[in-house]
């Protein structure tokens, strides 16, 4: 079968239940565009090619192919075609073990793997191996790890610029930077390095990336996956979610990882829901709020505006509002993440686990040493906010302020959803910027600013692609709906996709 990487989580599927492919040639074709591609990208930090030749085998004995043994399959029915259902849709046979299984896919390297090394892209973890398994990759269910992804160090920037071990580029223009944090997982899904990839967002650090990179990126309702085994850097911020080419492979993704889990006290006491029903229902009766604000590159703007005039098109109502969204909202998010960061991060202190300094008399010492070698710039300069805005009468200064403003950030959204379904604005307002070339860190905090106010709010958000500028570079939309609207959010941005495809 040519060209397996351009079939998608969905078409993957089909064609491994028809049995017109099997999950080691699946996994070959990946692992081959990984050894083409991968010098040049930088996405992966580590490549796990014998754990998915063995996952690969596993899918093809318990489904009884042939694949793992000798390399052809049958080729596709041509009565049926691939992507076509004959009878019963074999894409809701999940007899072996899961909708995901078989699939290859890769993960965020803050994602917990057991007997995998798992990093968050830092010199400090650089040989941190977890003795257990985060629970959304538990919930993959025989899917095909191919490896672990590069971002930014601990999760804290917007370009992946700030790893430890190198950067990563652009697939749309290598000169240029991915996104970030979760860059990696962006530039591996629109690469065509694997079939999804999960990453996190604190403050956008899945749907910055998508939208630099061209891909989808969902940002889900807080609590709506279990972020159990997720390496903390804000907990009361961060996410897990999928990173896709289409709008059905990310629902299709959130459905199989979306479920309350009692090992993590935040997760929501909701059912497993199914993501994918309803995707087809059209946009006709929504209310949809416009908001696109100042300091957007021209195409950006314009992709909103033709995104607005398209939904229009399709019968929705769209109405212009006020986002809540201003240099306030900024500080706010990041005096409350950097706190968060300055107590989570205390507990690498180069004793427990993590690297340890050479040298050290005392203590005291080993403490100072291994934290200075360990931790990079950025996540330095995180603590040290952090660290400043809790202490003495800072806190009453800064942190309690802009708790009062996370809390407006809400309110200004319970309002927003009185009179509108969903949220159409930017994702970022520029498309992707060259390597260096933002170099102020309040410049860099800019790129999130339409993200950082829905994940303050704790409510799901999406980045859809939308066109490109004249550069060739990917410009994308942004919908953000209620809490646990995720569903209506993936049936706008169907709509969107497929008058875009026409």
């Amino acid at each position: 079968m040519d060209d397996i990487q351009s079939l998608g989580v969905r078409a993957l599927r089909l064609a491994l239940d028809r049995r017109e492919l099997s999950a080691r040639e699946a996994a070959e074709a990946y692992l081959s565009a990984i050894r083409e591609k991968e010098p040049s990208l930088g996405a992966f930090l580590t490549v796990t090619e014998a754990r998915a030749m063995a996952d690969a085998d596993a899918f093809d004995q318990r489904k009884n192919l042939p694949g793992s043994k000798r390399g052809g399959m049958k080729q596709p029915d041509p009565e049926i075609g691939m992507g076509q259902a004959s009878g019963a849709d074999p894409a809701q046979d999940f007899s072996v073990r899961g909708p995901l299984a078989g699939i290859p896919f890769a993960l965020k390297d803050n994602i917990c793997t057991e007997g995998i090394r798992t990093s968050c892209a830092s010199r400090f973890l650089e040989d941190f191996v977890p003795p257990y398994s985060a629970a959304a990759f538990e919930r993959l269910h025989g899917g095909v790890l191919l490896g672990k992804l590069n971002m930014d160090e601990f999760a804290m920037g917007s370009s992946t610029e700030n790893s430890f071990f190198h950067p990563t580029r652009n697939p749309a223009d290598p000169s240029r930077v991915p996104g970030g944090s979760s860059g990696g997982c962006a530039a591996a899904v629109a690469g065509g390095l694997c079939a999804f990839a999960l990453g996190s967002d604190t403050g956008g650090s899945i749907r910055q990336p998508a939208s630099l990179c061209g891909c989808v990126g969902m940002k889900p309702t807080y609590g709506r996956v279990s972020r159990y085994g997720l390496i903390a850097f804000a907990p009361s911020l961060e996410q897990i979610g999928p990173l896709t080419r289409s709008i059905r492979d990310n629902a299709m993704v959130l459905s199989a990882i979306a479920g309350q889990d009692p090992r993590d006290a935040t997760s929501l006491p909701l059912p497993d829901a199914d993501f994918i029903a309803g995707l087809e229902a059209g946009v006709r009766g929504l209310r949809i709020g416009l908001f696109i604000g100042e300091g957007c590159a021209p195409a950006v703007r314009d992709a909103v505006s033709r995104a607005a005039r398209t939904l229009e098109l399709l019968g929705a109502e769209v109405l212009p509002v006020e986002y809540p969204v201003s240099d306030e909202t900024l500080a706010a998010y990041h005096i409350l993440s950097g706190a968060e960061a300055s107590s989570n991060l205390a507990r690498f202190d180069g004793i427990k686990y993590g690297r340890r300094a050479e040298g050290c008399r005392t203590p005291e010492e080993v403490f100072v040493k291994s934290r200075t070698e360990g931790f990079g710039p950025e996540v330095k300069r995180r603590i040290l906010l952090g660290t400043c805005v809790l202490s003495g009468e800072n806190r009453e200064r800064f942190y309690t302020p802009a708790r009062r403003k996370r809390r407006q950030v809400v309110q200004a959204f319970e309002r927003l959803f009185e009179n509108v379904d969903l949220i159409l604005t930017p994702t970022s307002p520029t498309t992707a910027w060259r390597f260096g070339e933002v170099a102020d860190p309040l410049a860099m905090y800019r790129a999130d600013m339409y993200t950082v106010p829905s994940s303050l709010a704790g409510i799901p958000a999406l980045s859809l692609p939308f066109g490109k500028d004249a550069d060739g570079l990917p410009c994308a939309v942004q919908l953000t709906g209620p809490g646990c609207a995720e569903g209506l959010i993936y049936r706008a941005a169907f709509a969107l996709e497929q008058e875009e495809r026409v």
